[in-house]
C-alpha cells in the first residue's frame, strides 16, 4: 500500500511539469512527515552521508572536461580523422559521424554534448553532399547515445554511486559493449547508404590519414590518460576525472587555442550550472532511496518476484521493458537514481552481477535518449537540424531497432560486459 502511495504521488507531481528533482524531494518529505515516525534528524543525517562520497566529485570534473572539449575545436579534428579513415565507403560522411561520435564519447562522457559537437559540424556537410536530412539526423542522434556507454560516462558514475559499485569496473565493462554497438551502428549505416546509393568521399592517402590523426592526437590522448590511469592504478576514477578537466583546459586554451581565456569563465559557469542540477537530483534521489529502504519496498518486491517463480531471464525482460518505458518520459540521470535502488537489490537476490546489471541499465538509458516523447537527443538534434520531434522519431527507427537487438544481446550474454573488468580487476 505504501509503495503505491509513494509512486502515485511521484507520478502526479511529475505530470504537473515539476522538475524531477523537486518531485522526488516533495514525495519523500510529504510521505515521511505525514505517514511515518522517522525523526527529522535521521533524514538530515542520511542526506548528509548519502552525498558525502568522494566518487561524486567525478561528475562535475567530467562535465567540465566535456565542456572544454565541446567549446574547443577537438570535435572538428576528430571528424576529420574519422572521415579520412572511413569516408571512401558508401555513406562515408555518415560513417565518419558514427566513428567521430564514438571517439568524442570517449573523452566527453556526455551524450547531448556528443550530439551537439559532432552534429553541428557534420549535419550541414551531409546535407550539402546530398544526404537526406532525415538520414543524417538519424545517424547523429543515435550515435550520440554512445556518450553514456563508452567510458568515461557520467551515467555510469551515477549508477556506481547509487549502488556502491566500482566506477572503475563500470568503465571497463562499457568498453567492449560500446565498441560493439558502434560497429553495429556502422553496419546499419553502411547498409542503408549502399542500398540507397548515398555519396562516397575520395579515398584519403595514408599521409592524409596520418596528418589528420596527428592533429587530433591531443584529444585522443585523453582516452589513454583516463582509461590508462584507472587501469594501471595511477588514478582513482575521481582523480582521472580531475586530470581530464585540467588536460582538456590546457589543450583547448594553450595547444589548439580554439578557446580564449576570456571564454573560460563562461565554460566554468555552464559546467557549474549543469553540475548543480545533477547534484541536486542526486541529493533528492538519496532521500528517495532512504524512503524505499525504510519502507522495505525493494525487499518486498524481491520476495514477491521470488514467490512468482521469476527467473533471471524473465526478470531481465521485465526490467528492460520497464526501463524502456521510463526512458521515453524521463532523463537518464533521474531513471538511474530512482530505479537503481529499487531494482538493484532484486537483481542481486537473483544472482545477477551488479556490473552486468549496470551496463543493462546504461544501454536502456541510451535507447531512451532517442525515444519520444522525452528523448533528450531528439530535442538536441531538433535544435541542430530544425526538424520536428515526430519527424526525428521516424528518422531514427533503423538505428533504434539495431540498438534494441544489441540490448537483447548484452542482456543475455553477460560475458560481453564482464570479460574485460574481470580480466583487469579479477573476479
Amino acid at each position: 500500500m505504501n509503495a503505491a502511495i509513494i509512486f502515485v504521488l511521484l507520478f502526479v507531481l511529475m505530470l504537473t511539469g515539476m522538475p524531477i528533482s523537486i518531485s522526488l524531494g516533495l514525495t519523500v518529505l510529504t510521505f515521511l512527515f505525514t505517514m511515518t515516525d522517522v525523526p527529522v534528524e535521521a533524514v538530515a543525517l542520511k542526506l548528509f552521508t548519502g552525498i558525502e562520497k568522494f566518487e561524486i566529485m567525478a561528475i562535475p570534473f567530467f562535465i567540465l572536461a566535456g565542456n572544454f572539449l565541446t567549446h574547443g575545436g577537438v570535435a572538428r579534428r576528430m571528424i576529420n580523422f574519422a572521415t579520412s579513415m572511413v569516408g571512401h565507403w558508401h555513406g562515408g560522411l555518415a560513417l565518419g559521424a558514427v566513428v567521430a561520435c564514438a571517439l568524442f564519447a570517449a573523452i566527453s562522457g556526455s551524450s547531448p554534448a556528443t550530439v551537439v559537437a559532432i552534429g553541428a559540424i557534420l549535419m550541414p556537410a551531409m546535407v550539402k553532399q546530398g544526404y537526406p536530412k532525415r538520414f543524417g539526423a538519424g545517424v547523429i542522434a543515435t550515435s550520440g547515445g554512445l556518450g553514456i556507454l563508452i567510458p568515461p560516462s557520467i551515467v555510469m558514475v551515477m549508477y556506481a554511486v547509487s549502488t556502491n559499485s566500482s566506477i572503475g569496473r563500470m568503465f571497463m565493462a562499457g568498453v567492449i559493449p560500446g565498441l560493439m554497438l558502434a560497429t553495429m551502428l556502422l553496419g546499419i549505416t553502411w547498409y542503408l547508404a549502399f542500398k540507397k546509393g548515398y555519396p562516397r568521399m575520395p579515398r584519403a592517402s595514408w599521409g592524409e590519414r596520418y596528418k589528420s590523426f596527428k592533429k587530433s592526437a591531443w584529444g585522443l590522448l585523453l582516452i589513454i590518460i583516463v582509461m590508462g590511469g584507472i587501469y594501471s592504478g595511477i588514478f582513482t576514477p575521481t582523480e582521472a576525472a580531475a586530470m581530464s578537466a585540467v588536460y582538456a583546459f590546457v589543450i583547448a586554451v594553450f595547444v589548439y587555442k580554439d578557446l580564449s581565456l576570456k571564454q573560460v569563465p563562461r565554460v566554468l559557469r555552464d559546467s557549474a550550472s549543469m553540475s548543480a542540477m545533477l547534484l541536486y537530483i542526486i541529493t533528492n534521489a538519496v532521500l528517495f532511496s532512504f524512503l524505499m529502504t525504510s519502507e522495505q519496498i525493494p525487499q518486498a518486491m524481491a520476495t514477491w518476484i521470488m514467490d512468482q517463480g521469476f527467473g533471471i531471464v524473465a526478470f531481465l525482460l521485465v526490467v528492460n521493458v520497464l526501463l524502456l518505458v521510463a526512458g521515453s518520459v524521463m532523463d537518464p540521470a533521474a531513471i538511474v537514481l530512482i530505479m537503481a535502488p529499487i531494482l538493484f537489490p532484486i537483481a542481486i537476490a537473483l544472482g545477477i552481477d551488479p556490473i552486468h546489471f549496470g551496463i543493462i541499465m546504461v544501454v536502456n538509458m541510451e535507447i531512451g535518449m532517442v525515444t519520444p516523447p522525452v528523448g533528450l537527443n531528439l530535442y538536441v538534434a531538433s535544435g541542430i537540424t530544425k526538424m520536428g520531434i515526430t519527424e526525428l522519431a521516424v528518422s531514427v527507427v533503423p538505428w533504434l531497432l539495431t540498438s534494441l537487438v544489441f540490448l537483447m544481446i548484452i542482456t543475455y550474454i553477460p560475458q560481453i560486459s564482464l570479460w574485460l573488468p574481470n580480466l583487469i580487476f579479477g573476479k
